[in-house]
């Protein structure tokens, strides 16, 4: 059964006209208004329902909804329709009457409202109840796709298979509730058109737009479409890692996938590398759906190699999602309302305000969350201007909410921000953590009990990859939390001391380097920062000692290039004079290590000797002139630590070295492919390579010539040993419509406080 009393009348009726085209068949036309002369939709011609004679004539569909638990329809509920009924005969618009409702039936109760509706001139009349509607959605995945908050309203276990239903549990463990609110938007519609036809879309928008409901209606969908296996990952060297071949219903979600609260270069250095592969898991049927805030985004569209993945270029898959429509709006908050925690009162007392709050410029979908839950709007006044404010001003609301926490309270969600939002349960505290929660005034018991108080409002916890964790109900909630610690030294002496220095280097800056959102360490804490950063030797994503070392090794240096100031630089050298040397001689694929951005930022800076800029220079020319690597050709940060008469020099030294050889070099890339690696993944970066060429020297006849020819040799030899593919048939969720929504005077809020 599905809890169908909790849609409300608008979302009822909704419904009820998308089982009427979907299931019965019918193109309706539909009167969503208080004035419908007793009809919420009409359609006029030939019908054949199951287990009734041929119909014809003009049809009426009437939807009665009741927001009462287990409530059973009685002829006594339709006084109002009969007299509306015998009119509509009258005026010759009604030959049979279709009503449908989330009521239960009973079998004497339905024989007396046919007679009594029959008795005022229906021909012929169908009923159908909760039952009826709840097997419908049982049966039908199209439905459940059109109508996507049904997949949290009931038992997903009767409609889903084993395998299908544990994906899905994974899935709804922190979401569940959100699903139940969804609304279908035309962000949603766009983004299901997208995965249909290019198997992959890049959801963008403001923090809090709605981007994860998204993707979790599109992975709900696929389940229950395909039953596809979903995987939901945080980093890209995990996508090609877990793509199965011969599985081509994968489904891969990847929530902020260029940064969490701050764009992540490394990030899209993995991406990159990786987009040769990308490329065949869509061809062979894989489905990909990526979100990230906007600013983040942008910020990484500099760095994404979007020739070699044209499809970041389309707007049709880069989805803005916060683009919400009016009737969206008041949808979206009538059902975070409706299902949310406020007690009756409160929603009357709200409710002649709801229509100007939906109709704020700055409404989002996490407005309609935090005014559905009596920890945001304690002490809020139900008037215009306090709701205005509410709304306006929400970071900083959201900021004394949290300052009004109690210590326990604050002090827990200090742990889950020094763990960079994935504190694993059951907690086990560093030694540092323990010191930093009784410099709060709180313990490990204290915050447990806090968790568990909060979970639902600005925490949740949930099941990810087989760990426990605690997070944040939503990230605006960490965003608040480091404007908090922005505003404290002692409170943000307390998160260095207290944090990972491997989570610590995601979240801080030292000094302001203009990164957005980032807690900027002052100069005053600078030491104490030297001190975490030399704790920072190996790395929890590897169990290879030589891997741990070598990710932590690069994690630092990242920091150090992306989010440290000339003047904290300047002390880390001091004290760590040997990291000249390691910048000095970077290793290949100068577009991912870490070495090259280090270098660059101390070349800015002026901290790089000259004799370790040449040892720079050297090195990233060698692996161009051997063909190796040409990134020292295009990427223009290397180019300025180059004088003018060394790049020409560089140039050069390409023309006369690597051309006459470079028969030699496709020869030895198509030798070196490995056996199940697909032949146009291996060959890209060498066509790249090509391209490089070709626009450094292009303009001379002979080698572009030369370029040219390779080109078309390294294409050929792809075309001869790429196996042919067996025809599949695409998977699409099909087309998702919008639908018809005629105005209406009635307030879709009228029974919210119901």
């Amino acid at each position: 059964m599905y809890d169908l009393h909790s849609l409300g009348w608008n979302s009822f009726q909704q419904l009820c006209l998308t089982i009427t085209r979907e299931v019965l068949g019918q193109t309706v036309e539909s009167f969503l208004d208080s004035n419908d002369g007793g009809r919420d939709g009409a359609f006029v011609g030939q019908w054949n329902p199951t287990g009734h004679e041929d119909l014809s004539g003009r049809f009426v569909i009437q939807c009665k909804f009741t927001s009462r638990i287990n409530h059973v329809l009685r002829p006594s509920d339709l006084s109002d329709e009969v007299t509306k009924v015998r009119k509509l005969v009258e005026q010759r618009l009604c030959d049979s009457y279709v009503l449908m409702t989330n009521a239960g039936l009973s079998g004497s109760h339905a024989e007396e409202i046919e007679a009594l509706l029959r008795g005022v001139g229906a021909k012929h009349f169908v009923l159908f109840g909760s039952t009826w509607i709840g097997q419908q959605i049982r049966e039908n995945k199209r439905l459940r796709m059109l109508v996507p908050r049904l997949y949290g309203l009931g038992d997903l276990s009767q409609i889903l298979d084993e395998r299908a239903y544990a994906q899905a549990r994974a899935i709804l463990e922190s979401l569940r509730e959100d699903l139940a609110k969804i609304v279908v938007t035309n962000s949603y519609r766009k983004a299901a058109a997208a995965l249909d036809k290019n198997g992959f879309v890049l959801l963008i928008g403001e923090p809090a737009a709605g981007k994860t409901t998204i993707a979790s209606m599109l992975a709900m969908a696929a389940v229950d479409q395909w039953n596809a296996s979903i995987l939901k990952l945080d980093d890209p060297g995990k996508v090609v890692e877990h793509w199965n071949p011969e599985e081509p219903s994968q489904f891969f979600w990847l929530d902020d996938a260029f940064g969490v609260a701050q764009y992540e270069a490394f990030l899209v250095h993995g991406w990159n590398h990786i987009l040769p592969q990308i490329k065949t898991m869509l061809r062979k049927g894989a489905k990909i759906v990526m979100t990230s805030r906007d600013y983040i985004y942008n910020r990484a569209r500099k760095d994404l190699k979007e020739g070699a993945f044209p499809l970041l270029k389309e707007s049709q898959v880069v989805i803005d999602v916060h683009d919400l429509s009016g009737d969206e709006k008041r949808q979206i908050l009538y059902n975070h309302l409706k299902l949310g925690k406020q007690p009756r009162a409160f929603r009357s007392r709200v409710k002649s305000h709801l229509e100007a709050v939906a109709a704020h410029a700055r409404f989002i979908p996490e407005i309609a969350r935090r005014l559905a839950d009596p920890l945001f709007t304690e002490g809020l006044h139900l008037d215009a201007y306090d709701l205005d404010q509410f709304i306006e001003k929400r970071e900083r609301f959201l900021q004394e909410v949290l300052q009004g926490l109690d210590g326990h309270s604050k002090a827990a969600l200090a742990l889950i921000y020094m763990r960079n939002d994935w504190l694993e349960s059951p907690i086990a505290l560093q030694k540092s953590e323990e010191q930093a929660l009784e410099r709060l005034g709180s313990n490990l018991g204290g915050s447990v009990t806090a968790l568990e108080a909060l979970n639902g409002s600005l925490v949740v916890y949930s099941h990810t990859g087989g760990d426990s964790i605690w997070r944040f109900k939503h990230p605006t909630i960490g965003d608040a939390y480091a404007a908090i610690l922005a505003q404290s030294p002692e409170l943000l002496g307390i998160f260095v001391q207290g944090s990972a220095p491997d989570k610590l280097i995601e979240q801080v800056t030292c000094g302001d380097v203009g990164i957005e959102k980032a807690v900027i360490i002052p100069k005053a804490l600078f030491p104490l920062m030297l001190v975490r950063l030399r704790e920072f030797s190996t790395s929890k994503k590897y169990k290879s000692k030589w891997l741990s070392a070598w990710d932590a090794k690069s994690a630092l240096q990242r920091f150090l290039a992306r989010r440290c100031s000339k003047e904290f630089l300047t002390l880390y050298l001091e004290k760590n004079p040997d990291l000249l040397d390691e910048v000095s001689e970077p290793g290949l694929y100068l577009s991912a290590v870490s070495e090259v951005d280090l270098a660059v930022r101390l070349h800015e800076f002026g901290l790089l000797a000259e004799d370790k800029r040449k040892e720079f220079l050297a090195t990233v020319s060698e692996y161009a002139v051997r063909g190796d690597d040409l990134y020292a050709l295009d990427d223009i940060d290397i180019r300025r630590m180059f004088e003018d008469h060394e790049f020409e020099e560089l140039l050069q030294n390409v023309r006369t070295q690597l051309l006459p050889d470079l028969a030699d070099v496709r020869r030895n890339w198509q030798l070196n492919r490995g056996s199940s690696e697909p032949p146009d993944e291996h060959m890209q970066p060498l066509l790249e390579l090509f391209e490089t060429l070709k626009k450094h020297l292009g303009d001379d006849a002979r080698a572009a010539e030369i370029i040219e020819r390779e080109t078309d040799r390294a294409n050929e030899w792809i075309a001869e040993n790429t196996p042919e593919e067996p025809d599949r048939k695409p998977r699409t969720l099909g087309k998702v419509e919008t639908p018809d929504k005629p105005s209406g005077t009635r307030s879709i809020f009228d029974d919210v406080d119901a």
